[in-house]
């Protein structure tokens, strides 16, 4: 929020941010009169040391803005037009009561579908009463998949996702390399670290199709097709296994599959894999001598890998890089990727097992809400997503939404895309007004949130109304009735000891093996046999049966579109600030070959739909690749469309995850401004 010369603060109070981040800054936000009016960086954590995102700084136009629902809400217009009348709390909730009742009745429970996504959300806010009611009705059960299913998948069965390599611990690495991750926007505070790095002489090789900040600054930037970065790590791991450069005494002794792995690696020489991937030859030659020779060397795997058909075999080439060159037990040395795991959090407190229900991918919301009849998804429950904008085939997804039939809940802080579409609102708490664990995936900290300022009208926290609504459908047991603050202390009596510990006592707890471990040394696999699965076997029918590479559709859709995280938004969230139209990036050979220029509307389509928007020409994107912000809200875009029209919904060979970067689309001049 904006500062004054007459502003003055009744205090600051230390909180820690949970958006999807792997950061998790830990905050001091400065409050006036009982209203948030500045969001700044605590020492508390000391990774982000201080300073944070300009996206969280402008939080507080969020909570205050003219999109945040205040109150429940009934529709009182057509679908989509986003009417609705106030009603009360008790009011809202046996509406919601009674209809699932009625659905269970008829239909079966799992004719009600809950959709969430977990990625802005603590230990508290998801998972926990949410979890006991859907699992106790028999709901639909969904599969979590739009984002880190294929690396998570892939990790669990290589590495039984060992703790990466601690953010400060990369100044000591010789050579990092970034693959397919853009920190300068999703992870800042990973920067200063690469930086510092290279003051000390390390190369940094960046791969991604665009040239980021990073890239700028590296010694090499390989700008591969996407969906091809699977076919330059098997031609890494070729040189490393023909040329003698592979480990085979680490090989011998900490892996499985890698006599398998050398066998799907050969046919992928150098100028193979560099045709296939549009980038120079001598480049990747050089690549592989400097991540040969380097020590320590690190690679930081992001999750633009993931996002296409292959995008499961490509992080397994990628993590198996370090293993096949011998590059652990060295600090600097190593992976870094989620950390999300490192805990071994159980969620014991949930209290309920998982029904033997339907299973729904929610990349397929689309075709769930429009081709599923057995039972048909006659009730959607939404909350901690933004379906609307962020799920694949959205035409699909709107016209599911549409139906006179389907009643539709969303439980949000504000009103978005989807909540248009509902039934009922329900007002949500911010992070700034409940308390939450943040568990960060990228620093490895665990810390306390807590509400800054009391709930801005009648928003509620997701663990209270979730206990409401068991206690409503007979469903409850001596926890629901709990409050907010009740549901955080179980929760914290239910962690290890010395975490919880650390919590009551500094608000932040960091890993039992500390906070640098340096992987094969301090932190192993927690695979079943203490091994690097190389080639895991209960993969291995996804490995090798799924396409390679995703060509283009030279003759109609010659442009592959990609969706990378913006420095505005946290996939969607903060989308409703946005002011300005959105701007598709295209290379200047693309934009003169079809006689486009800067500002230029352009009209973006393929078989599934069209997205009109302004054209931004510069260079730092590959030729044949356009790229559109993940997370757009329909209004910033000039037709209402946003990238999701244009992505299938096929998932990727390895944890059913989104193929997001296997758009292929043709651009043309729009209509005039």
């Amino acid at each position: 929020m904006p500062i004054t010369e007459a502003t003055r603060y009744d205090h600051i109070v230390e909180t820690a941010c949970p958006l999807d981040c792997p950061d998790s800054c830990s905050l001091a936000v400065s409050v006036n009169k009982g209203k948030v009016v500045r969001l700044d960086g605590s020492r508390r954590n000391p990774i982000t040391s201080g300073y944070i995102c300009a996206k969280v700084r402008r939080f507080g136009e969020r909570m205050y803005g003219e999109a945040r629902l205040l109150r429940p809400g009934v529709r009182r217009g057509p679908k989509g037009s986003g009417l609705f009348g106030r009603v009360t709390w008790d009011e809202a909730l046996d509406l919601i009561a009674d209809r699932m009742r009625r659905i269970r009745d008829q239909w079966g429970g799992e004719a009600i579908l809950p959709l969430s996504y977990g990625g802005s959300n603590g230990l508290l806010s998801q998972d926990t009463t949410d979890a006991r009611l859907f699992r106790r009705f028999g709901t639909s059960r969904l599969a979590r998949t739009v984002c880190a299913a294929p690396s998570g998948t892939a990790t669990q069965a290589m590495y039984g996702k060992m703790i990466p390599v601690a953010f400060d611990d990369y100044v000591h690495a010789r050579l990092i390399v970034i693959w397919g991750a853009n920190p300068s926007v999703s992870g800042i505070h990973l920067v200063p670290y690469v930086r510092e790095a290279q003051k000390r002489g390390a190369k940094l090789v960046v791969i991604d199709p665009r040239r980021t900040p990073l890239a700028r600054q590296a010694d090499l930037h390989l700008a591969v097709r996407p969906g091809t970065d699977l076919v330059v790590a098997l031609a890494l791991h070729r040189y490393l296994f023909e040329e003698g450069r592979a480990d085979e005494r680490f090989l011998a002794d900490a892996t499985e599959g890698a006599d398998r792995l050398r066998e799907r690696a050969r046919p992928w020489t150098f100028d193979h894999a560099a045709q296939v991937a549009g980038v120079d030859q001598a480049a990747l030659s050089r690549f592989a001598e400097l991540y040969a020779s380097s020590s320590p060397a690190l690679i930081r795997c992001g999750w633009g890998v993931e996002r296409n058909r292959n995008g499961g075999n490509a992080v397994l080439a990628i993590l198996g890089l370090p293993a096949v060159a011998g590059k652990f037990g060295v600090r600097g040395g190593g992976y870094g990727m989620s950390a999300s795991s490192s805990w071994n959090i159980t969620r014991s407190w949930i209290g309920a097992d998982e029904p033997g229900t339907r299973v729904v991918n929610m990349n397929h919301l689309g075709r769930a809400l429009t081709e599923y009849d057995a039972p048909p998804v006659k009730l959607l429950f939404v909350y901690n997503a933004n379906p609307a904008v962020t799920i694949p085939d959205q035409n699909r997804v709107l016209k599911g939404l549409a139906r006179e039939d389907l009643f539709t809940v969303v439980f949000d802080q504000v009103m978005t895309d989807t909540a248009a579409w509902a039934d009922i609102v329900l007002p949500a708490t911010t992070f700034l007004e409940a308390y939450d664990f943040a568990k960060g995936y990228g620093s490895l900290s665990l810390q306390l949130v807590q509400p800054v300022v009391d709930a801005i009208g009648d928003a509620r926290p997701n663990v209270e109304v979730f206990g409401d609504l068991c206690r409503r459908l007979d469903l409850e047991d001596a926890r629901d009735s709990k409050d907010e603050l009740e549901h955080l202390m179980e929760l914290l009596d239910a962690l290890p000891a010395t975490t919880g510990q650390q919590l009551r006592e500094r608000e932040i707890a960091e890993l039992p093996c500390g906070s640098h471990p340096v992987q094969f040394v301090d932190v192993f696999p927690n695979t079943p046999d203490g091994k690097v699965n190389l080639f895991p076997a209960q993969l291995e029918r996804d490995m090798i049966g799924e396409l390679y590479v995703f060509q283009p559709q030279a003759d109609r859709y010659p442009l592959t579109l990609i969706s990378p995280a913006s420095d505005r938004t946290v996939t969607s969230m903060l989308g409703e600030l946005a002011t300005r139209t959105a701007h598709l990036v295209m290379h200047p050979e693309d934009s003169a070959a079809r006689g486009l220029k800067e500002e230029d509307e352009v009209r973006v389509y393929n078989d599934r739909g069209e997205v009109r928007c302004l054209l931004t020409v510069e260079p730092t994107i590959r030729p044949g690749t356009v790229s559109l912000p993940k997370g757009l809200w329909r209004k910033s875009t000039l037709n209402g469309a946003t990238t999701t029209a244009l992505v299938p919904d096929t998932l990727t060979d390895l944890g059913g995850g989104a193929c997001f970067n296997d758009a292929r689309v043709e651009v043309e001049r729009g209509e005039e401004p």
